[in-house]
């Protein structure tokens, strides 16, 4: 049996709970090899305050190079690049290299933060980033500044927003409603450019849900990577990432991560 690749392009989280630390930890889960190529160093502090050093473009270039040169890749993701010129370079290595199943996860704020990346960036993602995706994966934050709206709180505003961001060229758009207000229930909106698929697991109060989209991203590029459909690697990534919400746990100060082996120790089960 072939050992199939996913090659994260993201930042580093020193808590080890989200970017490509994440990424990792669910490559390794679902029984895909990961590689990384580091865009940034998210330094987090005990106000909760988040300093991120960008890589220089020179290193960030040389990193995908080499993986593709050497290793080779099955499907890939991005995670926080945070630079116009880093969004740019991402797009072109990828149209450069043909890389296939390509997970787009438009990070654009750290946990705690309310601070969005820039206009410049922005433009960037929906011009030259997003049109590469096979899936493009935005939170309810992420998918409001896309589409240039101030919020998104309905399901039929996420179905428009799917739209919308469809309209900038991916394959299929995942506009995630886990914080959907007044909503009992975690819904996904799945948009594949026809038709819209809905999927709904129970909503589980907590406030570890440190690298949830991360991990959530990362588990949907491992299954690409298998083989598997668009529509069965979502599903399969959201039974994972809700098991790894549910069995979330504190640790340090903030926000708790999620638990990455949750699935494979308890399943879908409660």
């Amino acid at each position: 049996m072939s050992i199939k690749r996913a090659l994260t392009i993201a930042g580093s989280d020193i808590k080890g709970g989200a970017g490509l630390e994440a990424d990792l930890k669910t490559f390794q889960e679902r029984d895909v090899f990961g590689m990384t190529a580091i865009t940034t160093i998210v330094v987090s502090r005990a106000d909760l305050s988040h300093n991120v050093y960008t890589q220089p473009l020179s290193l960030i270039e040389e990193q995908i190079e080499g993986i593709v040169e050497v290793m080779g890749v099955d499907a890939m993701k991005t995670g926080m690049l945070y630079a116009e010129e880093i969004i740019e370079l991402v797009a072109r290595k990828i149209k450069q290299h043909s890389l296939p199943n390509v997970v787009i996860d438009p990070v654009m704020v750290c946990k705690g933060s309310d601070t969005l990346i820039a206009g410049g960036m922005v433009s960037a993602m929906r011009e030259l980033l997003i049109p590469t995706a096979t899936v493009v994966t935005p939170n309810l934050q992420e998918a409001a500044t896309l589409t240039n709206k101030e919020r998104i709180a309905t399901l039929d505003e996420m179905k428009e927003a799917a739209r919308q961001i469809h309209s900038f060229g991916p394959k299929y758009v995942l506009v995630k409603g886990g914080k959907l207000d007044n909503s009992d229930v975690a819904v996904d909106v799945l948009y594949d450019g026809k038709d819209f698929e809905l999927l709904e697991t129970e909503r589980i109060e907590t406030p570890n849900t440190h690298g949830a989209g991360c991990t959530y991203s990362a588990a949907i590029t491992a299954e690409l990577a298998k083989g598997n459909s668009v529509p069965d690697a979502v599903k399969t990534a959201k039974a994972f990432i809700t098991a790894a919400i549910r069995h979330s746990f504190s640790l340090g100060i903030g926000f708790g991560p999620t638990n990455h082996a949750a699935y494979r120790k308890y399943g879908q089960a409660k």
